[in-house]
């Protein structure tokens, strides 16, 4: 009798293999402050006769660090959508570790990109009341908390009138909760790095910064996660999304077996394949 060898795990894409790919190019670039990451990239199909069309709002990760990552690490699936008739809007922002960002600067330049589309995407045929926004680890925290702006508390530095309206969340690989964040060293981005992103010295530093604080968001809120991500531990989707269903919102989380962290943004892998279907379903109006 013979015995069948394991099978042979798939190997974790790298960010290397990538960033190493030939890169795609926006079509419009615009900017929205004075520093060099405060900044947007337009994505736009070649066919713009249906207008004004719904548009994805995509924010980066890189553990809310500029020197890990800037929007341009989601090119390859801006792209990809674009290539699929998707708009994107995908902004930047400044990261922790940036000359003014932190607290509050990395959520105010987040909310400026955003409104930004409010302000000045029917010039681009874009239909800034039907916005579905993708967020990416660090990015899927930030898309959440750009739909959870009307919640925040009314002496938040963070509020501002009329933020702009988000139809549907696709957080993708995210970590929503940054308590739980803080409190994880074995989660990738470690546990320094929360304390610059909320502030130090408030009283209460999670109130308009994390996610589970603001619930409910009365936003849908779809989440894809890799089994196998070993910078997001998969328990984080899981927690969360029992704690957003029991303050009544709607949840859906999508696991995808064998995948790690970069594969959920990688446009040949069945992560970003699950990840574009849930997008481009919210991206029907009805």
């Amino acid at each position: 009798m013979t015995t069948k060898p394991p099978a042979a795990q798939p190997v974790p894409l790298a960010w290397t293999d990538l960033t190493s790919r030939p890169r795609p190019a926006p079509d419009v670039t615009v900017r929205y402050g004075e520093d060099r990451l405060q900044v947007v990239d337009l994505w736009l199909p070649a066919d713009r006769a249906s207008t004004p069309r719904p548009v994805v709002l995509m924010v980066h990760g890189g553990c809310w660090q500029s020197s890990i990552a800037d929007r341009r690490l989601m090119d390859w699936i801006a792209d990809d959508l674009r290539s699929d008739g998707i708009a994107v809007w995908n902004i930047d922002y400044r990261g922790v570790d940036r000359d003014g960002g932190g607290y509050p600067g990395t959520f105010q330049d987040v909310a400026a990109a955003a409104d930004l589309l409010r302000d000045t995407g029917a010039k681009h045929g874009l239909d800034a009341t039907w916005v579905v926004a993708v967020g990416h680890s660090a990015g899927g925290h930030l898309a959440l908390w750009l739909a959870a702006r009307a919640k925040l508390p009314a002496d938040s530095a963070l509020r501002t009138p009329d933020p702009l309206p988000i139809r549907h969340i696709v957080s993708i690989g995210g970590l929503p909760d940054l308590a739980d964040v803080e409190a994880s060293p074995e989660n990738g981005c470690g546990t320094d790095v929360i304390a610059q992103l909320v502030g130090e010295g408030r009283d209460d530093r999670f109130a308009d910064t994390s996610i589970p604080r603001l619930l409910p968001l009365g936003v849908p809120q779809t989440l894809v996660n890799g089994r196998e991500d070993r910078i997001v531990p998969y328990r984080m989707a899981t927690d969360y999304a029992a704690l957003a269903h029991a303050a009544g919102d709607t949840v859906d989380l999508h696991t995808v077996a064998d995948t790690g962290h970069v594969e959920l943004v990688a446009p040949e892998t069945p992560a970003w394949a699950e990840a574009k279907r849930q997008i481009r379903r919210r991206l029907q109006p009805s």
